[in-house]
């Protein structure tokens, strides 16, 4: 039988310097490749890692055989006597102080946003719904001629996926408490998300000025949870502020800058740009609009940036403040054009020499979305479906998704799956960004969905659509309003559940007469008391035997509707199961409760 001879490998000709680790585009960078083919032989070796993940050197050794380069370690004394050898190293000398990133997190009013208003100076608690913040913002600030980044989250527990990412891209994480109000679970879930990232973390009590403020109380919650302000003899600074009065601020805003001493948080910034993706969203005539965090390197216009599966050529850079920039540098927030698509917020983005091999990047990437696209379909098991279509026991409300950003849209759907379980839930059909149109109203009359707005507008002529095609739809400002519709949507599919009591028990203390249907018997009650229209279990040394129905209670010769504890009384039974003297006969009452999620 003929074997086929498995390729010839190629000879490693080529050598290629590394450290112990190193990202997939640096990588491919170094070996003069597109990262498409550098992925791609990765996936053929079933290693699926994208252009932002590191691999070491093992991993990168066998690769770099396969490809015909001969991989070493990089010793920090090496000079190569090379044009690219020398201007790397002159990236790699331009290691500098950059400003620090801090996170504002808390409870959903815990005045997160009135604080960072303050601090900069800016009216944005005003024109937030309900005086939420919904999305993620980025600032900057100068103070003591110093530059600080600041991320606004969102505090709702719904955007917890928005505020780990948040964390991830952070400094100093300042945890925003109010003095009023104490520690709350989403204070607890910020501090776990701090200290999980390794942030420095500060604590600012706010609202020190009203009524029932209690800052001791605070410190003594904090403490409850691992973190021991500074003056009780811990390591977490806990500064007083209030953001209605401004007092405070001179204080937190020291303090940020003495952590970040501690932290030293540095970037180079020469080379190509790096970051996280901290919001996107449509604009007419405008596109895509995408805010980065710019991480490493040096982002201009004209530059091209893959993230996620899209790609752009920065059309237009902006600062915080809406000015046109020609350049941005590491830990500057900006406002970027030029993205083909609209892509996923805490995404990373990584610089691309040329146009091509961000294609090609893009369309690896969509290879590879489709296939973990198909595996997570396939988790789902037969006795799932079965569950499903035969027994009938999971019902649905089927929605459709339409939100302003695509942080809130994988938000809103992330929390409206939870909100579930075995027998009803939330499908979502379809999600989308930008106002709501006549398509997604087509779509929602072929599904049956109910279409849900967020931060979203509709037109007359589509609410005109919605009405002929019976299309229910609701658009929100606040997301626990959206919430709590669905919740109760879902409430209302569930059966309502039967709540069995037991009112009493009685000793069988003779048998009258056995009928075809009927049993004639008397007893004692023991606790409780005998009620007429109850159900009845039988129980025999300690077990249950049958389960009856009590047809009619007698005293003497008397019907009656109850027997109290210590009478006796006569019982006609249907003839389910036939007692016996010394039996245990418990009476049950089943009522029906509504359930609600």
């Amino acid at each position: 039988m003929n074997q086929t001879e498995p390729s010839p490998k190629l000879t490693p000709s080529v050598e290629i310097f590394m450290p112990t680790q190193i990202s997939v585009g640096e990588l491919a960078k170094r070996m003069d490749l597109g990262p498409a083919k550098l992925i791609g032989e990765l996936m053929k070796n079933g290693i699926m890692a994208t252009i932002n993940e590191a691999i070491d050197f093992d991993t990168a050794s066998i690769i770099g055989e396969e490809l015909g380069f001969d991989l070493k370690l990089e010793q920090i004394a090496d000079v190569r006597p090379s044009d690219e050898s020398a201007a790397r190293a002159e990236v790699l000398s331009d290691l500098r102080d950059r400003p620090p990133v801090v996170a504002i997190m808390g409870h959903v009013d815990h005045g997160k946003t009135s604080l960072l208003d303050a601090i900069r100076q800016a009216e944005v608690a005003g024109g937030e719904s309900g005086g939420i913040t919904q999305h993620m913002g980025a600032y900057q600030i100068v103070n003591k001629q110093r530059e600080i980044t600041f991320l606004d989250t969102p505090g709702h527990e719904a955007f917890s996926a928005i505020r780990a990412h948040g964390v991830r891209v952070t400094d100093v994480v300042v945890i925003v408490v109010a003095a009023d109000d104490g520690v709350k679970p989403q204070t607890t879930e910020a501090v776990r998300l701090a200290q999980e990232a390794q942030c420095g973390i500060i604590v600012a009590i706010n609202k020190v000025d009203v009524a029932g403020a209690d800052v001791n109380r605070v410190k003594q919650q904090l403490s409850e949870i691992n973190l021991i302000p500074d003056d009780w003899g811990g390591d977490i600074p806990c500064i007083e502020v209030s953001a209605k009065e401004g007092t405070g601020l001179e204080q937190l805003l020291d303090m940020i800058l003495l952590v970040t001493d501690i932290k030293q948080p540095q970037a180079h910034f020469k080379g190509s740009p790096r970051g996280v993706v901290i919001e996107s969203h449509m604009e007419t005539g405008r596109g895509a609009v995408v805010t980065l965090l710019i991480q490493e390197g040096r982002l201009q216009a004209g530059s091209i940036i893959v993230t996620g599966s899209v790609y752009a050529k920065v059309r237009s850079i902006e600062d915080y403040t809406g000015t046109k920039i020609s350049e941005a540098t590491p830990g500057m927030p900006v406002v970027v054009t030029g993205f083909k698509a609209v892509p996923g917020y805490g995404d990373w983005f990584e610089g691309m020499a040329t146009e091509k091999e961000a294609k090609d990047w893009v369309a690896v990437r969509s290879r590879e979305s489709s296939i973990k696209t198909s595996m997570r379909g396939r988790t789902v098991s037969s006795h799932d479906i079965e569950r499903a279509l035969t027994r009938g026991q999971i019902k649905e409300v089927a929605v459709m998704i339409k939100a302003d950003t695509q942080g809130s849209v994988e938000s809103i759907t992330q929390a409206l799956e939870s909100l579930g379980n075995d027998e009803v839930r939330i499908k979502t059909v379809s999600v989308g960004i930008g106002d709501i149109s006549e398509n997604d109203m087509n779509t929602a009359s072929a599904t049956g969905a109910i279409v849900l707005g967020f931060h979203v507008a509709i037109s007359a002529v589509v609410n005109q659509r919605a009405k002929q095609a019976n299309v229910s739809y609701k658009i929100y400002k606040i997301i626990y309003e959206l919430l709590d519709d669905a919740r109760e949507w879902l409430s209302e599919l569930l059966e309502d559940e039967i709540v069995e009591t037991e009112v009493g028990t009685l000793e069988m203390l003779a048998i009258f007469k056995v009928a075809k249907d009927t049993v004639i018997c008397g007893g004692k009650v023991t606790a409780g008391s005998v009620e007429s229209g109850t159900t009845v279990k039988i129980m025999r040394d300690g077990k249950e035997i049958g389960e009856t129905e009590l047809l009619q209670l007698k005293k003497g010769s008397d019907p009656v509707d109850v027997a109290m504890l210590e009478e006796e009384c006569g019982l006609l039974l249907k003839k389910t199961v036939i007692p016996a003297v010394g039996d245990s006969l418990v009476f049950t009452k089943h009522e029906s409760v509504e359930r609600s999620l």
